[in-house]
């Protein structure tokens, strides 16, 4: 999910994609928990209440077909992150998991950076599909996810974690770039 705006500027020029460390667990979670809480999407069934919260740069690091990206500013301090995590191996299909920005961070075109990392590391690493579980009440990220040609589906895949959330999307990643 994503709480941001769509807009681009000089910002983003500051602003270094790296895989998470242990360092970066707190204030993701800091950042996740704050942005569903702004959406009052701070109940069960969201991203808000995922038990591997506290230890996320492990959990990444210990998942096959994963992996979790932050993105810092000049301070090396966490302003957002995205993951990327298998949905259903077999059938080619990841999830993009835990996009968020930092309010100070939104509006300079960081969901997109972190957007393409995420998609990038997905085609390469042989998934053919990419999943999104978000909800109705984040409605910036659906425009994004819109904007990247995500098919919107009418109920959520058997597999998905958060039966919390109302809105979910699919996009064939072997298609010709979107954005």
């Amino acid at each position: 999910m994503l709480v941001e705006s769509l807009k681009n500027d000089e910002r983003s020029d500051a602003m270094r994609i790296r895989k998470m460390e242990s360092r970066d667990n707190q204030p993701m979670k800091r950042i996740l928990q704050e942005s569903l809480r702004d959406a009052q999407l701070d109940k069960p069934g969201t991203a808000y209440f995922d038990p591997q919260l506290d230890e996320l740069a492990s959990y990444y690091e210990k998942l096959a077909h994963g992996a979790y990206w932050v993105a810092v500013n000049e301070q090396d301090e966490v302003v957002g992150g995205v993951g990327i995590g298998p949905l259903d191996w077999e059938a080619g299909i990841c999830e993009l998991q835990k996009l968020y920005i930092d309010k100070s961070a939104r509006g300079h075109g960081l969901s997109k950076q972190l957007m393409k990392q995420a998609m990038d590391y997905a085609l390469q690493d042989g998934y053919e599909r990419i999943y999104i579980v978000t909800d109705s009440r984040l409605p910036v990220a659906n425009q994004l996810y819109q904007k990247y040609q995500f098919e919107r589906l009418k109920a959520p895949l058997p597999q998905d974690p958060h039966p919390g959330c109302d809105t979910w999307y699919i996009r064939d990643i072997r298609l010709a770039d979107a954005g």
